[in-house]
This record gives structure tokens, C-alpha cells and sequence, in this order.
């Protein structure tokens, strides 16, 4: 029975004029923070603040690497070929890496986002292509995803440590793979229901799909998005039902 475990959120997200989520108030509860490289979100200024705001909180930085889609928010599906994904990784990578050293701290983990998260689920070429960039820029750095996935069985034959994701706030299919944004019920609301799922998550291994099915999920690290609304009651929600529980809320890097 799995009693710690890590908790992280999609941040620095806000772009130029438009704010995104309440990045302040969210790296008060998360253990790890997504910070976007501006490919799907965020820009220069957001990236070294949320860096330095994570650091004096004492958060953990890790990539959000994404398709080049500020449009989309990163949410549509793309066909890149393998060799262009991994060169745009290696920037992300690098541009993140390179302000979270000014700011003080270290880049430590990535995390793929959005439908680029989703695709490298089923699509071996462009798993690769994200693992490899990864392994190339820094080997130490741990990949999160879905376990049981393409981007899974990437990083073991990369080299690199793979760090199993499971979602509070996200709907299930039965064979463990996220129900799509474009479908009713993905997004789930509630923040006690929320809590007690995520506990579950922790303690049992296990989520009741959308059809009702009961299906074990591996997790390492829970994740809340911090684009959502109500995100920052949401999380001290979790947090507070996984504290009550004796549960060790804390960074897996």
C-alpha cells in the first residue's frame, strides 16, 4: 500500500497579457510544478518568476514540454515528424533549464503536456523522439507519464527513470488511458469527491473508470492542473484529505 506520494501542477502558464491560474497561491500546496516552456504557454518573464517563486517554496521545476501550439494551448493533436519533436524538445528544454539557473534552481524532471502527453501514450516514433531528446539533454532527468505507455517503455530503453502520473481531476477509460477533453465528463468537479479519489489513488492503486469499471492505476505522483477553475481549492483539498491520512506529500526529484 503506497503511502507517499508526489503532488504537481501545470504552472506558469499566464502568456503576455493574459493570466493563467493562480501559480502563487498553487506552489503553497504542490510538491512539483509544470512549468510551461512556451510552446503551448508561458513566456520569458512568467518562467523566471515561477522559477524563483518555486525555489523560495521550496518546489521542485520540471519541464512541460509541448507542441509548438500557443493557439491550441497545446491541446491539438499534431503530426511532427520525430526528428523535428526532438530538436523542439531540446529547446524547451534548454530555455527552461537555462532560466532555472538564474533563478537559482534546477530543471529536475519533464513532462509532456497536453495532447502531445496524450499521443506518446499510443505513438512509439514520437515517444522516442521525447525520450531520446530528453536522455540526449540530460540523463539524469526523470520523464513523468501515464503508466503503462509508449512514453514508458521510451524512457527505459533511454535510460531514464520513469515516473508513473495518475489524475485527480481527469476522467478514466477503462484501459487506463485519460477520456479526451472533447468528450463530456473528462473534467471532473467536486473537491471532496476529488480528494477521496485521490486518496484512493494513493492508498488502494485503484479509480473507477467513466463506465463504472474499477481498474488499478499505478502512481507516483498526482496531478492537479492548475488551468482549471476552483484549481487552488481543488489542491488544498487533495492535499489536506492525503495529510489527514498520514499519507508524505513530497517531491519524487
Amino acid at each position: 500500500m503506497a503511502r507517499s506520494v508526489d503532488l504537481n501542477c501545470d504552472l506558469g502558464e499566464s502568456f503576455g497579457a493574459w493570466t493563467m491560474g493562480d501559480d502563487d497561491a498553487l506552489l503553497d500546496v504542490v510538491t512539483s510544478a509544470n512549468v510551461a516552456c512556451g510552446f503551448h504557454a508561458g513566456d520569458a518573464a512568467t518562467m523566471l518568476a515561477t522559477c524563483r517563486t518555486a525555489l523560495a517554496r521550496g518546489v521542485t521545476v520540471g519541464a512541460h514540454v509541448s507542441y509548438r501550439d500557443l493557439a491550441g494551448f497545446g491541446r491539438r493533436s499534431m503530426d511532427v515528424p520525430p526528428r523535428e519533436l526532438h530538436a523542439e524538445t531540446l529547446y524547451q528544454l534548454a530555455a527552461l533549464a537555462g532560466i532555472a539557473r538564474v533563478a537559482g534552481t534546477r530543471v529536475a524532471y519533464v513532462k509532456p503536456h497536453g495532447a502531445l502527453y496524450n499521443r506518446i501514450v499510443r505513438d512509439t516514433a514520437q515517444a522516442r523522439a521525447v525520450a531520446e531528446a530528453v536522455a540526449a539533454f540530460d540523463p539524469s532527468l526523470a520523464l513523468l507519464g501515464l503508466a503503462g505507455s509508449e512514453i514508458e517503455r521510451a524512457a527505459s530503453d533511454a535510460g531514464l527513470r520513469f515516473v508513473r502520473e495518475a489524475f485527480v481531476d481527469r476522467a478514466y477509460r477503462a484501459d487506463g488511458t485519460l477520456v479526451p477533453r472533447t468528450e463530456p465528463g473528462a473534467v471532473l468537479h467536486g473537491d471532496s469527491e476529488i480528494a477521496h479519489r485521490a486518496l484512493r489513488l494513493v492508498t488502494e492503486g485503484r479509480v473507477v473508470a467513466a463506465d463504472g469499471t474499477d481498474i488499478p492505476v499505478e502512481v507516483d505522483s498526482l496531478c492537479v492542473h492548475g488551468d482549471s477553475p476552483g484549481a487552488v481549492e481543488m489542491a488544498r483539498a487533495v492535499r489536506g484529505r492525503l495529510d489527514a491520512a498520514g499519507v508524505v506529500v513530497g517531491a519524487f526529484a
